[in-house]
Formats: structure tokens, C-alpha cells, sequence
């Protein structure tokens, strides 16, 4: 009797086991969150192909003597923070090479906009990104008391913040209201804590400025197909739009410029860290002569 009971509780395991991967059309998997509602649920995770030692090699700077946030940033803020968006397919869309490369053009724009790099600078420019948490200087206290809807708070000041640094009330307001993060009572949240720090920049990549326009992960991996105003306005899908849609004509429209040609080198050298290659990185490559999707005049300016 306890081999056939032993027998038909082997098959009943393995019937619970097929009903259950056959649930909804959809596998079982263990790549980090539930299969429920993501498609992207059992490709590979950041994790699997981005190793600790690769983020060293492309921040190996960043706890140097002159960095000023020295002991701050690290692998596991980044990690943490992305897996939170891996389930919209932040690293999961369109195959293993195509993670490498979105997470070497995000890592490119945070190493660009967080760098005291600089052209005879030791090991190069591209080696001093994630130097910063916040601006150093500020030239003004970035408060908007026009904006009704996030509203200036007394004695809190909105300069630069962040791995993609953010500025100004109403911007901490909308990154605040996205990661489900006080920001516009405490945007010093964003200097304290480097996981907050990656999250709030990952949503802003995964998120459009604007309704019915896409956002800096979409016109990426392949999810945006121009209309007919975006391709006579000289967009594309690809590096350069990402640097449209998180800037706007503060980089794009104005022709080869230095501060974007910052941009595009250091996800070139991360593509090259991370085995990819930068070949890989030359179609649609630049916004030099793109219209901004938002102009300055119509835009909030992160």
C-alpha cells in the first residue's frame, strides 16, 4: 500500500506541478517576482547577465580620494532599485543582449550626469561617474511658487539631486508622487539614500514626460514607432531619443555638442566594459538635429 500511496502522490504533485505552468498560458519561473501580470517575468534579470565586478569596472572612481560622494553609490543600490522595475521590462525586453545594452545606455546617462570627469583626467573621463549625489554650488534655490499643484515647502531648497539629478518643487512633486516618496518635503532623500536615488532615475527612464508620448526605455529597446511628426522632426528610436525625452533642447536640435557627445561616450565605454561592444551603439546614435519632443519653453526642466 505505500508504493501505490507513494505513487499517487508523485502524481498528484506532478499534475498540481503542470496545471500550475500551464496557469494562464503562462510559465512558472524563479527570476525574481510573480509570473501574475509581467510578461517579462521569466527572462533573464539584471542580475543574472550585471555582476558586481562589472559595476566597478564602469564606476571605478567613484570611491576614490576626489569623488565627493564617496561611499555612497554601490551594486546593490542599483540592484535593489532595478528590480522593482524589471517586472515592466526595465533589463528584461528583447533578449539578453538587448538588457546589456539598456542598462549600459541608463548606467551611460547617470555616469555622464554624475561625473567630475574630465579630459586628461586619471583612467579618462568615462571613469568618474557616480562622483556626485547632489550639486555642489547651487545657484539658486530651484522654488517655482507659480506651481499650485507642488508647491514650494518654506526652508526646503530643490537643487540637483540624484543619479539622474533631479531639480526644481514640481519635479520632486511628480518623482515624489512616482516612487511613492515625499520628496517635495524631503528631496534630501535623495542624497541619502542611494537605492532611493537609482529608483527615482529608473522611473523617470521607464516613465513618459507626457500622455501619448513614449518614455526613454520605450524609444530604446523597440517599443516606439514614430508617426509622421517624429520622423520630420528627425526622431528615431534609439541612444539619441533617450537624451530627447530626459532633456529636451537643453542637449538635442543644437548640432554635435560637447555636453552631448559626454553623453554617448560613456555609454559607448560601458557597452565596451560590458562585452557588448560599442559598434552595437551606432544606429540613431546622437539628437543632434532632433526637435525636442518637449520643448523648453512647454517642459518642466528636470
Amino acid at each position: 500500500m505505500s508504493g501505490t500511496r507513494g505513487a499517487a502522490l508523485l502524481l498528484l504533485l506532478l499534475a498540481t506541478l503542470a496545471a500550475a505552468v500551464m496557469a494562464g498560458g503562462e510559465k512558472v519561473c524563479d527570476k525574481g517576482w510573480e509570473c501574475s501580470g509581467s510578461r517579462f517575468c521569466c527572462n533573464e534579470t539584471i542580475g543574472d547577465f550585471f555582476k558586481a565586478y562589472q559595476f566597478e569596472e564602469l564606476f571605478p572612481k567613484r570611491n576614490s580620494d576626489l569623488a565627493h560622494a564617496a561611499g555612497f553609490w554601490d551594486y546593490k543600490a542599483f540592484i535593489t532599485a532595478a528590480a522593482l522595475f524589471e517586472p515592466r521590462g526595465f533589463g528584461t525586453t528583447g533578449g539578453k543582449e538587448m538588457g546589456m545594452m539598456e542598462v549600459a545606455a541608463f548606467l551611460g546617462h547617470v555616469g555622464a550626469k554624475t561625473s567630475c570627469g574630465y579630459n586628461e583626467a586619471p583612467d579618462g573621463e568615462t571613469a568618474w561617474g557616480l562622483c556626485y549625489n547632489h550639486e555642489l554650488s547651487p545657484s539658486q534655490s530651484y522654488c517655482d511658487d507659480s506651481n499650485e499643484l507642488y508647491p514650494c515647502v518654506e526652508g526646503v531648497e530643490y537643487y540637483g539631486r540624484g543619479a539622474l539629478p533631479v531639480y526644481w518643487n514640481y519635479n520632486y512633486g511628480i518623482v515624489g508622487k512616482g516612487i511613492k516618496q515625499d520628496l517635495l518635503n524631503h528631496p534630501e532623500l535623495l542624497e541619502q539614500n542611494a537605492t532611493l536615488a537609482f529608483e527615482a532615475a529608473i522611473w523617470r527612464w521607464m516613465t513618459p514626460m507626457k500622455r501619448k508620448q513614449p518614455s526613454a526605455h520605450d524609444v530604446f529597446v523597440g517599443n516606439w514607432k514614430p508617426t509622421k511628426k517624429d520622423t520630420l522632426s528627425k526622431r528615431y528610436p534609439g541612444f539619441g531619443a533617450t537624451m530627447n525625452i530626459l532633456y529636451g533642447d537643453a542637449i538635442c536640435g543644437k548640432g554635435s555638442t560637447d555636453k552631448m557627445n559626454f553623453i554617448i561616450s560613456h555609454y559607448q565605454h560601458y557597452l565596451g566594459l560590458m562585452g557588448v561592444g560599442r559598434e552595437r551603439s551606432e544606429d540613431n546614435l546622437d539628437c543632434s538635429d532632433q526637435v525636442a519632443f518637449n520643448p523648453s519653453s512647454e517642459s518642466s526642466d528636470f
